[in-house]
């Protein structure tokens, strides 16, 4: 009979084949971004050859505001995509988040898919990863740092997950105690902390209360994309909760909203969830994320088309933002931010 730490690894492996291989978005709810179109400037003066995307990653400088989202580890078949991923990172020098190091506590079976990362990837920004439901209760809480420390990351993602727990089998819905967990791993980890959501979306309200305890970053992952409720449904065939497939805050609504938070929290605004091409990242951006991510969709073009495909996506991505910019009059990614380039469609006519 297998463990229930076995279990995890176990059901890692599901995770990856059914994102591979099933239809796991959302059914009908959407990201949002639809409902905007860029208001065209017909009387642009920006030279595009002077457009550049290089940035800060917290303390390390990255070529595109572009985060390959955390997505796999601790299952024998993530060693080689974490490799191939890390190399395509590597040559585009951008973040890369490590799948939940949860299986890590339990055992050091795969310890090895995490660490090589690092090892393929000297200089880009990584994330170390683990979910709310594991922070609440491990004990000694600077355990914590442990993790920091097996990948060399540069911040520590804390997935928040509700709605992937109570639709798990044997998913630990325990989340007592959050906001005062992040508080005290604010202050003893040696890198910043960054709360994520895994595809419902993160509120105004919730990320007040997540600002403050000193959590310098917020990943809104959004609804629109894939729906962990829908893994977990396919993963134990439950029909039963079906109304629960399109749970979530979408997207485009989760950035717009968590802006305004910008006027007194200073942290740094991630847009993901369902962000499968470069307009409707650059939406996220003129929105005024600071940075967008994509997980599923960089995993479906490492298996298609290997790691010069993953290269030649992300490159394309912003040679398409880049002209949008131009278009719009946006000489630096500031001007896009602050230009209110966008228009509501419902306004067009």
């Amino acid at each position: 009979m297998s463990s229930k730490k076995d279990n995890t690894s176990k059901r890692k492996r599901w995770h990856l084949e059914l994102c591979l291989n099933d239809d796991v978005d959302f059914k009908q709810k959407t990201t949002g971004f639809e409902k905007y179109e860029f208001d065209h400037y017909a009387i642009t003066e920006i030279d595009i050859s002077k457009i550049k995307f290089s940035t800060s990653f917290f303390k390390k400088k990255i070529n595109y505001p572009f985060l390959i989202s955390c997505m796999t580890g601790g299952v024998k078949e993530a060693g080689d995509i974490n490799s191939r991923l890390s190399i395509a990172a590597n040559e585009l020098n951008i973040p890369l988040g490590v799948g939940s190091q949860r299986q890590a506590l339990e055992n050091n079976k795969h310890l090895d898919t995490y660490k090589v990362i690092r090892k393929n990837a000297s200089r880009i920004p990584i994330l170390a990863n683990l979910g709310a439901a594991q922070l609440v209760k491990i004990k000694p809480i600077d355990k914590i740092q442990s993790l920091v420390d097996m990948v060399e990351a540069d911040a520590m993602v804390i997935h928040v997950n509700p709605l992937q727990e109570i639709l798990q089998e044997d998913g630990d819905t325990n989340f007592g105690g959050l906001l005062s967990r992040l508080e005290k791993i604010v202050k003893i980890l040696k890198v910043p902390v960054i709360v994520k959501e895994v595809g419902s979306g993160i509120s105004r309200k919730s990320a007040q209360k997540i600002l403050e305890t000193g959590v310098k970053g917020i990943d809104v992952a959004g609804a629109g994309g894939t729906s962990w409720a829908g893994v977990e449904m396919l993963r134990t065939n439950n029909t039963k909760d079906a109304n629960f497939w399109d749970w979530g805050l979408p997207t485009a609504y989760c950035i717009k909203t968590l802006v305004s938070i910008k006027d007194y929290h200073e942290f740094m605004l991630i847009g993901s969830g369902g962000i499968n091409n470069p307009f409707d990242a650059a939406k996220a951006f003129a929105l005024g994320a600071d940075v967008v991510a994509s997980a599923k969709l960089i995993l479906l073009t490492l298996e298609k088309n290997g790691i010069e495909g993953v290269v030649t996506l992300v490159n394309n991505w912003f040679e398409t933002i880049k002209r949008i910019m131009y278009l719009t009059g946006s000489a630096n990614m500031a001007e896009f931010h602050n230009k209110n380039n966008l228009i509501i469609k419902d306004e067009l006519f």
